[in-house]
């Protein structure tokens, strides 16, 4: 159980992240979210007299023989969507030398994708995952469904810490059975196996879109000399020589790799994506992710 003076942290959290997360969806992204990622499709609204210039093949044949006059059929986009946020909670997440770890930008960046949807009356939901399922919390809307997905997102406790995406990709196809907006938000720390197959499984199903946070540190191996690293996720301990050129260089060839790796999946995919790091500003990036959808 947490203590009041925690308690009274995460409320803190919790408000400064709606705070700066509303101001962007409501200032910076409610144009450009609502143009990149339409509705579901065109709903009958009613029926209309026909005026010159209408489509023919919008009459409806039924009202016109009832009423012996040719009337139209006229149809709306149904805007509402429903948004699920597929979030990392893994113990690589959990890291972060810079401005923040990578698990309060996913937070940060889930919130602010949350409140650009309910702006557009969309409902939002989110899969917190691991090498299993963590936690789901249903699609709903409104501002009070928000602010309890962000006090989760900054507060929840995961069961385990290694990493599958596999794990939230299959369930996702499982649970949610018309397609949704689906915003996969990952370190991608499982760097060895090509997600290329599950993300085009997910991506005919919903409208997926990856989202990689990193951290600068952690793509060049600092010079301390024998230094003790721990695995986050696998427990794994292993003393590195960090002044060795050859080990540097090694570490270095092997982060441009596991980056190559995720770019190219996502396009084998065709998944869009975006990578942010933890002492950038994400709005550009969002931004231009927004820019891009067609």
């Amino acid at each position: 159980m947490k203590s009041k003076q925690e308690a009274t942290e995460l409320l803190k959290k919790v408000r400064r992240i709606e705070i700066k997360a509303r101001g962007l969806s409501e200032q910076v992204f409610a144009g450009q979210y609502q143009s990149a990622f339409r509705g579901r499709g065109m709903a009958f609204s009613e029926v209309r007299n026909y005026q010159i210039g209408d489509d023919v093949r919008d009459i409806d044949w039924n009202v016109t023989a009832r009423y012996a006059h040719p009337f139209v059929k006229v149809f709306e986009e149904e805007r509402e969507l429903t948004v699920m946020l597929l979030v990392d909670m893994t113990g690589s997440t959990d890291f972060g030398t810079r401005v923040e770890t990578k698990r309060e930008l996913n937070a940060e960046i889930a919130a602010t994708l949350a409140f650009s949807a309910i702006q557009n009356n969309d409902k939002v939901g989110a899969i917190f995952f691991t090498d299993q399922i963590e936690l789901f919390i249903p699609a709903r809307s409104g501002r009070k469904h928000i602010l309890y997905l962000i006090r989760e997102l900054l507060s929840f406790e995961p069961q385990r810490r290694a990493t599958d995406l596999n794990v939230p990709l299959k369930y996702l196809n499982q649970l949610i059975k018309r397609r949704c907006t689906a915003f996969l938000i990952s370190d991608f720390y499982q760097w060895d196996v090509d997600y290329s197959l599950p993300l085009s499984l997910s991506a005919r199903r919903h409208d997926l879109i990856a989202i990689r946070t990193f951290d600068e540190g952690a793509r060049t191996l600092p010079s301390l000399g024998l230094a003790h690293f721990l695995d986050a996720e696998t427990g794994e301990e292993r003393w590195i020589d960090t002044s060795s050129r050859r080990i540097a260089r090694a570490w270095a060839e092997q982060v441009a790799e596991q980056e190559a790796r995720f770019h190219n999946s996502c396009l084998r995919a065709g998944v869009d994506h975006i990578a942010v790091a933890t002492n950038e500003d994400y709005v550009p990036a969002l931004s231009k992710l927004f820019g891009r959808r067609p």
